[in-house]
């Protein structure tokens, strides 16, 4: 069965869940899932897990993402995006380059964010979209996310719109980001377009457009794209074990293992190669077989 990652260049206009159902169809596996979900207007690195890689997701969304967006001026929308509905208008004539400049630093570090009301952040085991939709009135919680970096690549005077590239943790959104900024400047603004160069240590390089997909698929070559499911943990400290520890892994039994003390998961292979599984520290040097994967 196939086992590993497909990056999509998902393209604008389709959802995530839709790359994850066209996957399951041309591999015949039902075993598939996606780390990071996008809006259906954005585009770009879309991590498609497939067989025993889609245990793996959780370690996907804890890495950091990078994204090139652009930021439209003068008009808030309901949905921060060019979706939805106007909500105001403002004159944005005086926004300037220097202006977005000095604002940015503002949304660097720990923020606090509130996601927008259309978004599928559950509340009562209900998406947000769907009680906007119902037009039901619900408090969206406001919380904490990570950005690490923002930049200012260009800037549109004539269009009122600024290009820029963030680098942020889980959790992040990049429409509220774009309301937010446009409400720091006091015009509004509204998230115009959105790609996803980088999730989870995969970047475009590795994509595949879903045409791509589709005629690698009809030559029977589809496993060719798939990257490795211990590509999802490659930043994380390795062990090797001899066979008996290994199978003591394989087995679910915690393990000894000398580490330093600021490593709090690592991945296991066997002497030959092999991927095993991702181990987590228990504490005292012993470690805990959080995922195995079978035997390829």
């Amino acid at each position: 069965m196939l086992s590993g990652f497909l990056i999509i260049d998902k393209p604008s206009g389709v959802t995530s869940f839709s790359m994850v159902a066209l996957v399951r169809r041309l591999t015949g596996v039902k075993r598939v899932g996606h780390a990071g979900t996008l809006d259906p207007l954005a585009t770009g690195v879309l991590p498609v897990a497939i067989g025993q890689a889609a245990r793996l997701i959780e370690y996907l969304d804890d890495a950091s993402k990078d994204y090139a967006a652009r930021v439209r001026f003068g008009t808030a929308t309901d949905t921060y995006d060019a979706e939805g509905a106007v909500t105001s208008t403002h004159d944005a004539s005086g926004v300037t380059a220097e202006a977005v400049r000095q604002a940015l630093p503002e949304f660097i570090g720990e923020v606090v964010q509130t996601p927008p009301l259309y978004s599928a952040i559950k509340v009562a085991g209900k998406p947000l979209y769907r009680y906007a939709r119902e037009g039901a009135a619900v408090e969206v919680a406001s919380r904490s996310v990570l950005i690490h970096r923002i930049e200012l690549v260009a800037f549109d005077a004539t269009a009122a719109e600024a290009e820029i590239e963030v680098r942020c943790g889980k959790g992040t959104y990049i429409r509220s980001l774009a309301h937010d900024l446009g409400r720091s400047l006091g015009c509004g603004a509204h998230l115009a377009a959105l790609r996803r160069t980088s999730s989870g240590g995969f970047g475009i390089d590795d994509a595949h457009t879903p045409a791509e997909v589709d005629a690698v698929s009809a030559e029977g070559r589809l496993a060719e794209l798939l990257l490795a499911p211990d590509r999802a943990v490659e930043r994380r400290p390795a062990a090797i074990f001899a066979d008996d520890h290994a199978l003591d892994v394989r087995s679910g039994r915690d393990v000894r293992l000398a580490s330093s003390a600021d490593i709090d998961l690592c991945r296991a292979y066997t002497l030959e190669g092999e991927f095993v599984g991702v181990l987590r520290r228990l504490g005292d040097g012993l470690w805990h077989p959080e995922k195995v994967l079978s035997r390829a």
